[in-house]
């Protein structure tokens, strides 16, 4: 019986994300359609990015590839130094769970479970929930002030409240990367503050100032965007750093 990988192991002197030449296309009948036409940027942990563009040109393609969900049609792409891609899609996939956290426009909560259960889910992904990651899970919802909303279902909560609730799952196991598509377009411009704050907020918390991951955010918020450290923008394929 063969043995599963372990995902690869950080290298602490290394980007959190790195990529390098990035070219993604599809192809659509006898064309090909090239969406990221050579992406390269690097960061470290502790960073935080903005990614913005017009609708349509790859910004949530190219979040997707630097998450591993998409791979690439060429380039390369480094997690922590490693190539995720080299990975079975076994050892990929514990990678993608154990080092990159995600928070899409959905919060993707399961409205059958509870906002508790919804925070443990990727601890079940390849394994079992202890006593610590339960404490971890009820911890970030303190912070993120759910706390009395853990056995509540996600009908049961605001839209600002399920985002916020995504935003804790996401960092549920640490991970060393955080990407964030578009986390506020669903919401109003109140409901929106709030979830930017908070995410800067759980991000920057001097406490695990040694473990922060590296941010990136998707958005065409440009008030969104001036609230992080580094701001890309994609234009035709090209990605800008201003």
């Amino acid at each position: 019986m063969s043995v599963a990988e372990p995902a690869a192991a950080p290298a602490t002197d290394s980007p959190a994300v790195e990529a390098r030449n990035l070219v993604k296309s599809f192809a659509l009948g006898d064309t090909t359609l090239r969406v990221i036409a050579g992406v390269s940027l690097a960061l470290r942990a502790g960073e935080t990015a903005a990614i913005t563009g017009p609708s349509g040109s790859g910004k949530s393609t190219l979040l997707h590839m630097l998450g591993t969900l998409e791979r690439p049609t060429s380039g390369e792409l480094r997690i922590a130094g490693a190539d995720p891609f080299a990975l079975s899609e076994r050892a990929l996939a514990r990678l993608r769970n154990e080092r990159i956290g995600f928070v899409f426009q959905d919060h993707h909560l399961l409205p059958q479970y509870t906002v508790l259960e919804n925070m443990l889910l990727p601890a079940l992904a390849f394994g079992r929930v202890d006593a610590a990651r339960e404490r971890r899970g009820r911890e970030l919802l303190a912070r993120v002030g759910l706390e009395a909303r853990a056995a509540h279902r996600p009908a049961e909560l605001s839209g600002g409240e399920r985002q916020r609730a995504a935003i804790a799952r996401a960092l549920l196991l640490s991970p060393r990367l955080l990407l964030c598509d578009e986390p506020t377009g669903q919401l109003d411009a109140k409901s929106a503050a709030a979830v930017v704050e908070l995410l800067l907020e759980l991000h920057s918390d001097p406490a695990a100032a040694a473990t922060a991951p590296a941010l990136v955010v998707v958005t065409h918020n440009a008030a969104v965007a001036a609230r992080l450290g580094r701001r890309f923008e994609l234009v035709e394929g090209r990605c800008y750093e201003a």
